[in-house]
């Protein structure tokens, strides 16, 4: 029998969640993460992200963490910048539907010009079956909440209820 990896479960459930309304879902994934955006075939610069991360980026865990949100990861760090201007200027707006736990900030780990808008789970049990469903359920909330604001746009509540009940576009 195959072993499957946490997120590659969380990409199958990801196609269970997410619809085309904001454009062509696609990911990627390994042993220890999983890239989603939306559009272009090649993974742009800012995209959505569950990903395990050390300790040393999680003061409160012990072991490990996983963090789960938006990077923007371009090489100039001005362009990374205006991405995060972007969603300060509307945080009053998308901060109710992602909650106080969504982080604006610099990048966890060595690349310090990059941004993200992200959250962290100290020492999750990796091994929960539930797991898979709550980190699909949360990278959902990301791109069903911050899309519309990168690209340039605000979903209305009726828009945002199709994105979470249309037929999924696979990733």
């Amino acid at each position: 029998m195959i072993d499957r990896s946490l997120f590659e479960e969380v990409a199958d459930a990801l196609r269970g969640l997410m619809a085309d309304d904001l454009g062509v879902l696609r990911c990627t994934h390994h042993r220890y993460g999983i890239k989603v955006w939306i559009g272009p075939q090649k993974p742009p610069r800012e995209h959505y992200e569950a990903q395990v991360i050390g300790r040393e980026h999680a003061p409160h865990a012990s072991v490990l963490a996983l963090e789960v949100g938006f990077h923007s990861e371009h090489p100039n760090e001005a362009d990374n910048e205006a991405v995060i201007s972007g969603f300060l200027r509307s945080e009053q707006t998308w901060r109710p539907e992602l909650g106080e736990e969504a982080v604006v900030g610099t990048f966890l780990g060595n690349a310090e010009h990059w941004r993200r808008v992200s959250e962290i789970w100290p020492d999750p049990n990796l091994d929960d079956p539930d797991l898979v469903f709550e980190l699909a359920a949360r990278l959902t909330d990301y791109l069903t909440t911050l899309e519309p604001y990168r690209q340039g746009h605000r979903a209305t509540p009726a828009v945002k209820e199709a994105i979470m009940v249309a037929p999924a576009q696979p990733c």
